[in-house]
């Protein structure tokens, strides 16, 4: 009896991630447990933020794995757990740390603020987790119909990311191999190795975020940084920053150090203003996930650690200064947006959909001194994607219910990308050793799955599989 994968999310669309590997009949094997965001819709077509619950059996899922803790990929664990899903969750050593900060924000932002109960809460997760080293295999579920087996492989997304390898072995010992990407990151990512390809497949499950795009050369992506704070500074004015509290923040901290050296080391004509500007992390989720990155060193790559080693602190250097009490926030915001300081600030949420960004924008869009700057993928239907859409034409966008003029300037570079482009998820696919006999494409617009699968076809010959949410038989 072949093996089936059914896909509860993220396969008409980027978010929402959660997909059901049938090991037999019954029992199954989860891949991620997401929310959706944006104007994204859920299976059953709602929209995202109505979307909670698991609407799927769960009774015969054996374990959860996580690829890595954005909350596209694990934010409805805490629904999972309502529904009665009893398993372990497996992960990767760094994601093990990470997750429970994770989820305790997203307990406490989506069920209650009761401190008791997210405690609670916290150790009934605490207690799944299952921490899984890098390239070890891992046995999930043995049964008459068939048995499971999974390993984790880096891929470079953020700190603790993993694609996952699953060997399903049937009733006399034939054995296929399914990977699920997770997210795959793009080479060049800071304090992460960039990820390589599995050995062999025979369906790879691929994410398509960018299947239709080209990134900005990455190597010179410090340079465009440093040429758009320094056209602000000019101004009098703040460069506001949306990023994801994990992983988009910290190397966007690591590239700010790297600069503020290099200006120490060889100044240039911009050294005088560098020297005293604040970098502000205005985001308490952002900090904690900051501290826990900085403690999770033996997992960052070899660049990282040589700065380390040079008496470098990539994450806490002296310029950076954090902002934990909301009191302090908004005495940040009303200062910035009256004063001619110019500064950088930090914030989340990544696609302006809340969090204490929202604050900066609504109190900053309307004046050009300030400028915001786009670094990552901003989802359509958020506020970020009108922002990015509609700003560089003098548009307008609708923030908590109030319509602001876009004055400000408005940058997006996608050299920052914690994603892999086209040219890298083409690569994942041929550079393995033994071609797959399939490939399906999720978590991606419709314009990229399609883009990306002629790539794939054109160079491999092989059979593509765009998703549309039926469910598939593995070959």
């Amino acid at each position: 009896m072949l093996a089936n994968i059914v896909h509860h999310g993220a396969f008409n669309g980027v978010t929402g991630s959660c997909h059901q590997l049938f090991i037999d009949d019954v029992n199954s094997l989860l891949i991620d447990c997401g929310l959706f965001q944006g104007a994204e819709t859920a299976p059953d077509g709602r929209a995202g933020a109505e979307q909670l619950e698991i609407g799927f059996a769960v009774e015969h899922v054996r374990a959860l794995v996580a690829t890595h803790v954005h909350i596209d990929h694990v934010g409805r664990i805490p629904w999972l757990l309502a529904a009665g899903f009893k398993g372990p969750i497996y992960c990767s050593e760094p994601s093990a740390r990470l997750l429970p900060v994770v989820l305790a924000d997203a307990f406490a932002m989506g069920v209650t603020r009761d401190a008791r109960l997210v405690e609670r809460y916290l150790r009934m997760v605490e207690a799944r987790i299952r921490p899984l080293a890098y390239d070890a295999w891992q046995p999930v579920f043995a049964g008459p119909g068939g048995a499971c087996r999974i390993r984790l492989q880096r891929a470079g997304h953020i700190l603790g990311s993993a694609y996952v390898e699953c060997d399903i072995t049937r009733p006399g010992g034939e054995t296929r191999r399914v990977v699920f990407s997770g997210d795959l990151g793009a080479p060049w990512t800071p304090m992460l190795p960039a990820p390589r390809s599995p050995e062999a497949a025979d369906v790879v499950v691929l994410e398509s975020t960018y299947g239709d795009s080209l990134h900005e050369n990455r190597h010179t992506r410090r340079e465009r940084l440093q040429a758009v704070v320094e056209r602000a500074l000019g101004n009098g004015g703040t460069v506001i920053v949306p990023a994801f509290s994990i992983g988009r923040t910290q190397e966007l901290l690591y590239e700010f150090e790297d600069i503020l050296y290099r200006q120490q080391k060889n100044p240039g004509p911009h050294a005088a203003q560098w020297a005293w500007l604040p970098i502000y992390l205005d985001s308490p989720l952002a900090g904690r996930f900051t501290r826990v990155y900085r403690e999770l060193q033996p997992f960052w790559d070899t660049e990282a650690l040589a700065r380390v080693r040079a008496g470098r602190k990539p994450l806490a250097f002296e310029q950076l200064v954090a902002i934990d009490e909301h009191v302090d926030h908004e005495a940040n915001v009303r200062r910035l947006a009256r004063s001619g300081e110019p500064a950088v600030v930090i914030a989340a949420s990544g696609m302006c959909a809340g969090g204490r960004v929202m604050n900066y924008l609504k109190a900053m869009l309307h004046d050009p001194r300030h400028d915001v700057l786009f670094v990552g993928y901003q989802a359509r239907g958020t506020p970020g994607n009108a922002i990015q859409t509609h700003g560089p034409g003098g548009g307008y966008v609708d923030l908590d219910g109030e319509r602001i003029t876009i004055r400000a300037g408005i940058h997006s570079l996608s050299g920052y990308s914690a994603h892999a482009d086209q040219n890298d998820l083409v690569r994942f696919v041929t550079r393995m050793g033994q071609l797959p006999a399939e490939v399906r494409l999720i978590h991606g617009d419709t314009e990229a799955r399609q883009a990306l699968a002629e790539r794939i076809v054109a160079e491999t010959g092989g059979r593509v599989t765009v998703m549309n949410g039926d469910e598939h038989s593995l070959p």
